[in-house]
């Protein structure tokens, strides 16, 4: 039973009666709720700024104002006092570009180096200093705009509590989340957080999953409703029968993307990293060719100056690190940068029927029968043969058998053909369940098969040693929100293509429902690679969705593979995005994250190479001084950077238990 009252940050457990394996927590909470864990490398944070910097900084201003009052010449020459501030206020910035000069790589911090050391070779050492405040300056701010990325994810990925009680009969212990393991039975108070991913056994709520799912609403859970780690529950205890902990449940999936996310670089990030390389080789050019032009040395300086990409080099991760966090934020798992960047430039969205665009839970809504044969024995012999199938008709078939109290028999030999249906053995008869062309392969003609009246319902045949027994008819229904995807995907000049295995008369009536602009029908999951494949090979930027075992071929051969959350396991493997809470509408708008940010990323490049063609034309003709070319690089530099920052989830406050928004029925 539920406990009468429970704490809000108390979590009660009833262990499973067996501990023969113990299920680990794998680092997927931080400080300071999991202190005993090990932190994720994604958020483990340096100091954004320490008290050396603040004082290189501040050491720096006040020589270089000293300097430039002249109050330094009248107790030590202005040489001897610039060179010893240079050299400490400067040593990170010359440290990294002496680093940089040793692994044969061309940065902004070598660049900026040659400038600070070419003023002071002048005696210019209140500009040298100027100039390197600015570089420090802008490091700083470097460093806050990314740290507020990561807060942003952090924020993205609520806490989970770190210890869990266990009822033992009448007493309770407090144990690790470490220790608990799938079977174990979960109870959450109301305001308390889910802590992992499970089925209801027993209760009553409404939770706010929208860190997961992206669901704007409250969702309403009870018995056999699935729940997922990092949810809060705003009223009513659950009981959950734990399903997967740590790493495996989909909040621990979040944290591995983010990790990805920053440990791996997309295509366009190594764009932007030769971008920056380019762009020092050209302003370093322009500056030689200044100076045998006019032999301006504050002209050739200011040209150094003047040129950056850390805009670039810095903005671009940090923009696909907000894409992944917002898509994240609207349930869309996306397993890397390279996948984001591929999901914008998607022209053509192929869909499967069942499972993706409709709920993959068929009812049983009619029987045909030949004479002689009643609806049970046809239900039997179909039940039995569907037993070991995972497709969503068999299961559905199974249901209504089990629904009915008809036994089903264990089948002694099981052939799964996909595209076509299931053949087994049972006794010493063979039953051959699927559409048309399975029937067609054993012999049975068709004009003999019985026709269903519904144009959107699927047909499933039945026959017994090749004699044809009769049909069942199963009905899906189409998924909330799938006409308003494929709508909005329409507005976006994005092709639709529907690619199903069902009769042509199903495939078609449920793109002219949904308005999907072509259905390839009868299609075999060969047939559907081939299909994607030859999109491919057309120049098409291709991305799929499915759900089965017979979609994972499509998926992987398309640039982008999505997978719905509630699909098989070698779908989702298969998969370079998966969606958590299976709505399409979520992916319409996950698509919409990803040109957004391939747009932020482009409009960055041509800001840099804009800015820095038209510094290096001012600065050689002699129209900016170092100081003013210093300005601009710095300001350009944040400019860019603040741009990508846009994308970044808006950082949230925990909410404390309790303080969740109010369910339907309490707001009304």
């Amino acid at each position: 039973m539920l406990p009468l009252y429970v704490d809000s940050t108390m979590i009660i457990v009833e262990k499973a009666p067996d501990r023969n394996t113990e299920c680990q927590l794998a680092s997927v909470c931080t400080e300071p709720v999991c202190k005993e864990a090990v932190a994720c490398p994604v958020l483990a944070e340096n100091p954004v700024m320490s008290r050396m910097d603040v004082f290189r900084i501040a050491l720096s201003a006040a020589v270089a104002l000293l300097i430039w009052s002249g109050i330094g010449n009248s107790f030590l020459p202005v040489s001897i006092l610039g060179v010893a501030a240079l050299i400490f206020g400067g040593w990170p910035i010359f440290h990294e570009a002496f680093e940089n000069l040793r692994a044969r790589r061309m940065t902004m911090e070598l660049s900026m180096t040659i400038a600070i050391v070419a003023a002071a070779a002048i005696s210019e050492f209140f500009t040298a200093l100027v100039i390197m405040i600015f570089v420090l300056v802008a490091e700083i701010l470097e460093k806050m705009t990314m740290s507020r990325g990561r807060t942003a994810i952090r924020n993205l990925m609520d806490i989970i509590p770190n210890e869990v009680a266990v009822r033992k009969g009448a007493a309770i212990e407090t144990i690790l989340i470490s220790d608990l393991r799938p079977g174990d039975i979960v109870v959450v108070s109301p305001g308390g957080q889910i802590p992992v991913d499970g089925t209801v056994c027993d209760g009553h709520s409404y939770v706010d999953q929208s860190r997961i799912t992206g669901e704007s609403e409250p969702a309403e859970k009870n018995v056999g409703s699935k729940v997922f780690a990092s949810s809060i529950i705003q009223s009513g205890a659950l009981e959950i029968t734990v399903e997967k902990v740590g790493r495996d449940t989909s909040f621990g999936r979040i944290v591995a993307v983010v990790e990805d996310a920053e440990q791996s670089s997309a295509p366009v990030q190594r764009l932007a990293d030769q971008l920056a390389g380019y762009l020092v080789y050209c302003a370093f050019g322009a500056a030689i060719l200044t100076y045998i032009l006019t032999r301006d040395v504050y002209s050739t300086i200011s040209v150094i100056i003047v040129a950056g990409a850390c805009g670039v080099a810095a903005g671009t991760p940090l923009a696909i690190l907000g894409g992944i966090g917002q898509s994240a934020r609207l349930g869309a798992i996306i397993k890397g940068g390279e996948h984001l960047e591929a999901l914008g430039r998607i022209d053509t969205v192929v869909l499967d029927k069942t499972g993706t665009l409709t709920l993959g839970q068929p009812t049983v809504r009619q029987f045909l029968t030949q004479p002689g044969i009643s609806e049970d024995e046809l239900l039997e012999v179909a039940a039995s043969a569907e037993l070991w199938s995972e497709h969503p008709l068999g299961k559905a078939i199974i249901a209504r058998a089990e629904e009915k109290g008809i036994e089903i028999r264990k089948p002694d030999d099981f052939l799964y053909s996909p595209g076509l249906g299931v053949t087994v053995v049972l006794g010493k008869q063979r039953i051959h369940v699927g559409n048309r062309k399975l029937m067609a392969l054993n012999g049975i003609d068709d004009a003999c098969i019985a026709k269903a009246d519904d144009i959107v319902a699927s047909e499933i045949h039945v026959a017994r040693d090749n004699v044809y027994l009769g049909s069942i008819i199963v009905a899906d229904v189409t998924r909330e929100g799938a006409k308003q995807a494929i709508t909005a995907l329409d507005r976006m000049g994005i092709k639709t293509l529907l690619l199903t295995g069902d009769s042509s008369k199903i495939g078609s009536a449920i793109a002219a429902e949904l308005g999907i602009s072509e259905v390839i029908a009868e299609m075999l999951p060969e047939e559907k690679l081939e299909q994607v494949q030859r999109l491919v090979a057309s120049g098409k930027r291709v991305a799929m969705l499915g759900d089965g075992v017979n979609d994972a071929p499509a998926l992987t051969a398309a640039h982008v593979g999505v997978a719905m959350g509630s699909g098989t396991d070698v779908a989702k493997e298969s998969a370079d995005i998966v969606l958590l809470g299976n709505d399409l509408v979520k992916f319409v708008e996950t698509m919409e994250v990803a040109r957004r940010t391939r747009r932020t990323i482009w409009q960055n490049f041509a800001g840099t190479i804009g800015v820095d063609t038209v510094g290096i034309l001012l600065a050689a003709f002699g129209f900016l001084n170092p100081l003013l070319a210093a300005f601009i690089h710095v300001s350009s530099e944040l400019l860019f950077i603040l741009n990508s920052a846009r994308l970044l989830p808006a950082v949230e406050r925990f909410r404390k238990p309790g303080a969740a928004n109010k369910t339907p029925m309490q707001r009304s």
